[in-house]
Order: structure tokens, then C-alpha cells, then sequence
């Protein structure tokens, strides 16, 4: 495997740096250099090495003080090639599939050539979502999908089939599924505040005790979108999100102004047009640059741009997501003024590419301005890092108790803590559609309307409304 990639003028030059990160599904080598690179990326066999020419240029950085814990590297070897280049070898531990591209100087970086080990057939995160679950998750989607779509349709009953007669199936009690994404991370430290704190620190200690409140919490579970100090592409965050079926996706940041004036908590929604003010403007165009600095290729990224543009072209359900989005937001933002001022005393709007996924409710939360010197230090402090951290929970547990999805294990609580009236019927086991239907004289169409039931899946003991004739 060869490939040769040509960035600008080439030229004599110096390597500055060298940086690695470890991800769960990569790790990513990154050289620091004076100059556009010149370089040259292929693999041998037996035993397993990735070389790196870069031609005209000198080492100037220790290679031996990279710390190679958690990635495919077991060595890294250097010397000189054809008396004015320089070669890299690195050693491998597994099969890898590597990728390379350069990214320009932008504000925190000069030139960078950036290699990428994918390990092929893992998972971005640390524990994925069982395969059960995420068929059960699906169904969820897609009947959530055809009742929005139905919705825009008027109130005409599409007919269906004289019968209706799958049996009613065990109730899945799935957990809900909070993604949890920190903002920032590997070469992308984020905001930096006037004492040295760095965002992506922060949001990382604030992200890990959520989860572990998420995950304390019977009938939730979380997943970590990034679990270390690695960067992941805006538009695979969201494509992670996704691919783990997530109920509900929380990004944190804890970013900068350029006051060190403003100061307070703020919870932002996606906005499909302008934003609702200058600061959350501001914001929003300071994070969509984030993958300048985190390093992505955009050549790399077509297919995920397409998908996820695919999606956001589907008006309907983003208007619903968007709309739940808000709801969570105002009681997270209720939640959050309990513990820190607020920026801002409602749910603000911008176009925020981290939030664009057409099926997931989605926030982005300020925690606080990391560029303000006094919440620069309790955003270190831990006891307001868990208040904050208790404070989003909080939101987002009040609202899936009250509104919990329906195959999930707060429905089924919801559900058999309840008493039936006269407009209601609780499946027993054995029961179909079709025969409950029939038992209380209402078409099977008309009694799947009145549930928002697409297809005949029911669940034993859960609870459906029996329209009146």
C-alpha cells in the first residue's frame, strides 16, 4: 500500500514536533513541520511496519519521549534517507489500515501531516450498544419516523390490513441511552483560560461524572462519545450518536468569549436558520472551526457529509427533534441556574454542526465561559464539576420520566404503576391487535392512530388507549 501526497511548494525543513493520541478505534500521529510537506506512506509484512518519508527534512523532536500506551505503535524508529530526507518506521502491534493528509497552518498550527491507524472492525466507543437493543432502538425510530411523516399528512386513517395478529411481545424494559459528547480533545484543547485551563480538561472531568450518574441511574445508560484525550471529527460525533442508537445527545463545553466579562451557564439547540443572538453566533462559528484545529480531512469526509446532510433534509423529523430539543433544554437550563448564573435565561439557537442529527434530541451545554478568571476556577473546583454534572442529569431525568420512550424500562415502571380507567387496556400476554380491536369494537386502524403504533409490535403490560366509537 503506497500513496504520495503533495501539499504546496516542498521545500528544506524541520520537523517540530511530533504528537500521538490513542483512540479506542485509531491512533493518530501527527508531525508538526516548518514547511508543506513532501510525503511518502506505505506498509510492510512480516513483521508489520508503517514507513514514513517526508523528503528535504530534518528531526528536530524526540521521538523517544512519545508515549505509545494504548496504540498500535510498539517503537517508533527515525534516520536519514537519501542523505536529505528523513524516514519514520513504525512497529506495529496489530493490523492497522493507515491514512494520511496534511492540514494548513491555521491559528494554533503551522503545516501538519497527519497519519491516521484505523483499526478495522472496532468500535469508536468503549462499550457499543448491544445488537438487540439497537433493533428494538431502530423500530423505536422508524415508528417515530412514519407517525411525524403520517402527522403531516392531515387526519385521514391510512387503511390497513382486516388483520392484525402478532402476539404481544415480552416488554424489551431497555435502557435509555444518553450520548455523552466532550467537546475538544487530542491536538484541540478547546478554549484556554487566562490561568492555563484548558476546555477540553475540563469538559472531559464534567463528561465522566455525568456518565457515572447516567449509569448509576436504573434504566439509563450512557455512552461516551470520546473517552480520552483524542480528537473525533463534528460530523462523526454525530454519526457515533447514531450508530449507538442514543435516546438523547449532550455535547460540553465550557468555552471563551472575546471579553473575559461575560461569565454564566448556557444550553443551545440547533437553529435551521439564524441565530437567536450575537454571543450565540459567536459560539457557534468558534466551534464549527473546531475541525481545523483537531485535524480532519474534508477529502476524507465526503460520504459522512452526504449521509448526514441526507438527513437533515428531512424537514419533518428535524422539526420534531428540534422541538424535543428545546423541551429538554428548558429543564436543563432550570437545572443549571440552581448551581451557576446563567448566561442567557433561555434555550438559545444557532447553527451548531455538532447538533445536526435528524433523529436525536440534541444540546450543546456551555457549563460556563472559561475566559471569565473567576468561573475559569470553579470550572476546576470537582464539587462544582458533579453539581454541574447533576445539574444536566437532572434535566434530562425529569423529562424521560415524564416522557420515556416506549419500549424502555421507564415505560414499563410508568406503565405497571398505573391504573387502568375506562379508555385504557393493559396487554396481556397472547394478545394481538386485531383482538383487541375486535373485543372493544373499534377498527384496528383507528386503535393504531390513537396509539401511534406503526406495525403490530405490542409489548405485555403495556398500556393502550381504546378510542371511543
Amino acid at each position: 500500500m503506497m500513496a504520495w501526497l503533495v501539499a504546496g511548494v516542498a521545500g528544506a525543513g524541520e520537523v517540530e514536533n511530533v504528537r500521538l493520541w490513542a483512540a479506542p478505534d485509531h491512533a493518530r500521529l501527527v508531525f508538526d513541520l516548518s514547511t508543506a510537506p513532501r510525503a511518502n506512506v506505505f506498509a510492510l509484512d512480516n513483521p508489520r511496519r508503517l514507513v514514513i518519508d517526508l523528503d528535504d527534512s530534518r528531526l528536530e523532536a524526540d521521538v523517544d519521549r512519545l508515549d505509545l500506551a494504548g496504540s498500535a505503535i510498539s517503537r517508533v524508529r527515525t534516520g536519514v534517507r537519501d542523505g536529505n530526507g528523513l524516514r519514520v518506521v513504525l512497529e506495529l502491534e496489530r493490523e492497522v489500515e493507515p491514512r494520511h493528509f496534511t492540514l494548513a497552518p491555521n491559528d494554533q498550527y503551522g503545516h501538519r501531516l497527519v497519519v491516521d491507524l484505523e483499526y478495522p472492525g472496532e468500535s469508536a466507543v468503549e462499550d457499543p450498544i448491544d445488537p438487540i437493543e439497537a433493533m428494538i432502538r431502530e423500530q423505536e425510530i422508524a415508528a417515530n419516523r412514519a407517525r411525524v411523516g403520517a402527522g403531516s399528512g392531515g387526519a385521514e386513517v391510512a387503511s390497513e390490513p382486516a388483520v392484525a395478529l402478532q402476539q404481544a411481545q415480552p416488554h424489551p424494559r431497555r435502557d435509555i441511552i444518553i450520548a455523552i459528547d466532550p467537546g475538544h480533545g487530542g491536538e484541540d484543547p478547546g478554549a484556554i483560560g487566562p490561568g492555563g485551563t484548558r476546555e477540553k480538561d475540563v469538559v472531559m472531568e464534567i463528561a465522566r461524572r455525568l456518565q457515572t450518574l447516567v449509569n448509576e441511574a436504573e434504566g439509563f445508560r450512557a455512552v461516551m462519545i470520546r473517552d480520552g484525550d483524542y480528537y473525533i471529527g463534528l460530523r462523526q460525533r454525530t454519526r457515533i450518536a447514531r450508530e449507538q442508537k442514543a435516546d438523547f445527545f449532550v455535547s460540553i463545553h465550557a468555552d471563551a468569549f472575546n471579553s473575559p466579562r461575560p461569565n454564566g451557564s448556557s444550553v443551545y439547540a440547533l437553529s435551521q436558520r439564524g441565530a437567536t443572538s450575537e454571543t450565540a453566533q459567536w459560539l457557534a462559528a468558534s466551534e464549527n472551526r473546531a475541525d481545523l484545529i483537531g485535524g480532519v480531512d474534508g477529502n476524507l469526509s465526503l460520504e459522512d457529509k452526504d449521509e448526514v446532510l441526507r438527513g437533515v433534509l428531512l424537514d419533518l423529523t428535524m422539526t420534531a427533534t428540534l422541538n424535543d430539543s428545546l423541551t429538554i433544554g428548558g429543564q436543563v437550563l432550570d437545572q443549571l441556574g440552581q448551581v451557576n448564573r446563567l448566561h442567557k435565561s433561555r434555550v438559545e439557537q444557532a447553527g451548531f454542526m455538532v447538533l445536526k442529527s435528524p433523529d436525536i434530541p440534541s444540546l450543546l451545554i456551555e457549563t460556563g465561559f472559561i475566559s471569565n478568571p473567576d468561573e475559569e476556577r470553579r470550572l476546576r473546583d470537582a464539587s462544582h464539576q458533579q453539581s454541574v454534572a447533576r445539574a444536566i442529569f437532572g434535566g434530562l431525568r425529569d423529562h424521560f420520566r415524564r416522557n420515556p420512550p416506549p419500549a424502555s424500562l421507564l415505560a414499563w415502571q410508568r406503565d405497571q404503576n398505573r391504573s387502568t380507567d375506562g379508555n385504557e387496556y393493559r396487554i396481556q400476554p397472547g394478545d394481538t391487535l386485531s383482538e383487541i380491536a375486535a373485543r372493544h369494537g373499534v377498527p384496528v386502524a383507528q386503535l393504531k392512530q390513537a396509539n401511534e403504533l406503526n406495525g403490530d409490535v405490542i409489548r405485555v403490560g403495556q398500556l393502550i388507549r381504546i378510542p371511543r366509537s
